[in-house]
């Protein structure tokens, strides 16, 4: 479930962004011009505030970017969803032309780092051409990368050869991997959301690099564009659906022995099957996949697809909730086979990286509780090992059908109160009062109760002793800390 970042988020810091002034029209180009695709593609400026999950209460820091965008439709730009993510302002610049146009975000897919931008006035780009998608390019193809990396201005063209075709993770969200092409050409910040033409059609959008290589460049090809266009014809985006079964690779010709396997390289271990997912009640761990929509599954979970190896998620990325996937596999020796309806996995998001939302929090008595998620995870560099199980096993082990939240005490805030309390931060709550803490909105209701008890008793994992607070002098301290620390708001229950 928990996706290794492989490369960087191509995405870097700009300066503050200027109001827009009067500024020359943009220049015309002849129609059907080399030049021409080139009034398409557009530079996006973002003004950003990063929510700050240290101190949940304040409103975080603010910042910029630069990146690339180019035109699909009327009013329609195109994007990675890494360059507008947490954005306040989003100006569009066009090729030759020094006038910013105020955009704002339509739609936006964090899991494939991909989002729509519109134009407050579309008037100017009436006649600009429109880009086609294309294919899934040829190895050893060339293509075209167009776009504004750092380095100067204006805008850039850079030439490369497609080198791989692949199932990998992508950097934006930290958990989710999708179909990725790379290329020998460096994509830097500033390219992101840039398109990747091939004769005339765009077969990509320029996305991450990968530090520990040069002139290595990774973009989202065209299924992952089209899902996500499709995804979203509706007026929503829903999110990719998931199998619910992790697997293992069988190359140990002893254990395809054991589970009666010919030696023919065909099958991959079920290791895990997720509660309340799509395979739950039909796959159990120790099962072998054989087969996925009728594409047989080699021994490393690879299937063969549009003429390339690929993963056999492949087959589920390209269908939507309610849409069915066949699957063939053996237990005990015995061959099975049977049909089952995808669903999205709500719970697994917490494995990525959030955007958009304000952090969520309850402060009592100076002790500040957040739910545990990737966000707060990268903030506080977690060392508890129950904490570290519980993040691990949140999913895989089904604890969310039992705790909504992890409830997390991040800080202790010094206070009469709360004295020798702070060495307490950094674990996880497990009991308020004896009742088990199912979310964040639970345990603020636990703490404040219409009529306070004598003693609130916190029980936190891994801890030598529950935390005993008493309950007259609560109401106070709140007041006391909220003035101290300067925190307007003492809760924030909802994203």
């Amino acid at each position: 479930m928990l996706a290794r970042i492989i490369a960087t988020l191509a995405l870097v810091t700009a300066g503050p962004l200027l109001a827009q002034a009067e500024s020359p029209p943009i220049p015309k180009i002849p129609a059907g011009a080399p030049s021409d695709i080139y009034r398409s593609v557009v530079r996006i400026e973002a003004a950003v505030q990063v929510p700050d999950y240290a101190t949940p209460w304040n409103s975080g820091r603010f910042g910029g970017g630069i990146g690339t965008g180019f035109l699909i439709g009327k009013n329609q730009f195109l994007t990675n969803a890494h360059v507008i993510s947490n954005e306040r302002r989003l100006l569009i610049t066009v090729h030759g032309s020094a006038r910013k146009y105020p955009a704002h975000v339509k739609f936006v897919a964090h899991d494939c780092d991909l989002a729509l931008v519109e134009v407050e006035d579309f008037s100017d780009f009436e006649k600009f051409p429109k880009l086609e998608l294309g294919d899934v390019p040829q190895l050893e193809s060339q293509v075209r990368v167009i776009g504004y990396p750092i380095g100067g201005e204006r805008l850039s063209v850079t030439r490369g050869v497609v080198s791989r075709i692949d199932f990998s993770a992508y950097s934006h969200s930290r958990a989710d991997s999708h179909l990725i092409v790379q290329i020998d050409a460096a994509i830097n910040p500033g390219n992101s959301g840039g398109p990747v033409v091939q004769d005339g059609k765009v077969v990509g959008v320029a996305f991450q690099g990968l530090r520990q290589a040069d002139n290595t460049g990774y973009i989202i090809p065209t299924p992952v564009i089209r899902r996500f266009l499709k995804d979203i014809s509706d007026g929503r985006y829903d999110y990719y659906v998931d199998l619910g079964a992790s697997t293992f690779p069988l190359f140990n010709p002893a254990m395809r022995k054991v589970l009666k396997l010919e030696d023919n390289g065909l099958g991959v271990l079920i290791s895990d099957v997720t509660p309340t997912g799509a395979c739950e009640g039909i796959l159990q761990p120790g099962d072998v996949l054989l087969a996925i929509d009728g594409h047989e599954v080699d021994s490393g979970g690879q299937i063969l697809l549009d003429g390339e190896k690929v993963d056999l998620n492949e087959v589920v990325e390209r269908k939507f909730a309610g849409d069915t996937v066949s699957l063939k596999w053996q237990r005990a020796g015995e061959s099975m086979e049977k049909e089952i309806a995808l669903k999205a996995l709500p719970p697994a998001r917490m494995y990525a990286i959030q955007y958009e939302k304000k952090p969520r929090y309850t402060v009592f008595a100076g002790l500040v509780f957040q739910p545990l998620d990737t966000n707060l995870f990268a903030a506080s560099k977690f060392d508890d090992v129950n904490v570290r199980r519980l993040y691990t096993d949140y999913v895989p082990k089904g604890i969310f059908t039992e705790r909504e939240d992890i409830v997390l005490l991040t800080r202790v805030e010094s206070d009469p109160i709360n004295s020798q309390l702070g060495g307490f931060s950094g674990l996880a709550v497990d009991k308020i009062n004896g009742t088990l803490v199912k979310s964040l909105k639970h345990a603020h209701e636990l703490l404040n109760p219409a009529t306070p008890p004598e003693f609130f008793v916190i029980e936190l994992f891994g801890a030598p002793r529950p935390l005993v607070i008493p309950g007259k002098d609560v109401a106070a301290a709140n007041e006391r800390i909220s003035r101290t620390y300067s925190i307007e708001r003492l809760s924030n229950l909802t994203e």
